[in-house]
């Protein structure tokens, strides 16, 4: 998902100064809304589908002046409600699933997992990418989705517990314990040298 698509056939000097400010918020912030969106579904197709719906939400809200708070709180509302969207696209996804019956799903699903890293950066080592993305698609749900809000998402666990509906408390020790277990996933590949960090 390109934050800059719709509008990049537009001159840069006939935007409104809000459309270059949504722009601009949208390149800054986009990334981790992606990665968290990656974190919660099953494809990265389906990331970018519930990011472009939470932002149609948050928009939606804004121009009917129903959201409560100012610019600082799009993100706290973003990361809930891609996470509800998450969850009602998984559900439905199930459902469909059991219905069809169809087993063959899950293995397109792991080769589309493959070929669409989370991680997208020019910076990134494609070992290092590989091994920490594998690490925390093994960790439990709870403490990986706490792990990338943190640390890719830059939220403080106050943020964090409101984002996922739990305690500050709680989102810090789901913190702790997921940085513990993902540490003990990449020591071998650190004791071979296969990761640096």
């Amino acid at each position: 998902m390109d934050p800059n698509e719709e509008v990049s056939s537009v001159p840069a000097q006939s935007l409104s100064p809000s459309t270059q400010a949504w722009q601009e918020w949208l390149a800054e912030n986009g990334p981790r809304l992606i990665l968290f969106a990656r974190q919660q579904t099953r494809s990265s197709e389906d990331a970018e589908d519930i990011v472009q719906d939470a932002l149609v939400k948050l928009v939606e809200k804004l121009d009917a002046n129903e959201f409560v708070g100012g610019q600082e709180a799009w993100i706290p509302y973003l990361f809930t409600a891609i996470r509800r969207l998450a969850i009602d696209l998984g559900r439905r996804d199930d459902r469909r699933k059991r219905r069809e019956d169809f087993v063959s799903e899950e293995v397109e699903s792991d080769q589309k997992d493959a070929l669409h890293p989370w991680f997208e950066s020019e910076s990134s080592d494609d070992e290092t990418r590989q091994l920490l993305e594998a690490g925390l698609k093994e960790l439990p749900p709870k403490f990986a989705e706490v792990v990338i809000m943190k640390i890719w998402g830059e939220r403080t666990f106050a943020e964090i517990g409101e984002a996922l509906e739990i305690s500050q408390n709680t989102a810090a020790s789901r913190y702790r314990y997921g940085l513990e277990a993902l540490k003990k996933k990449l020591s071998s590949a650190r004791r071979k040298g296969d990761l640096s960090i």
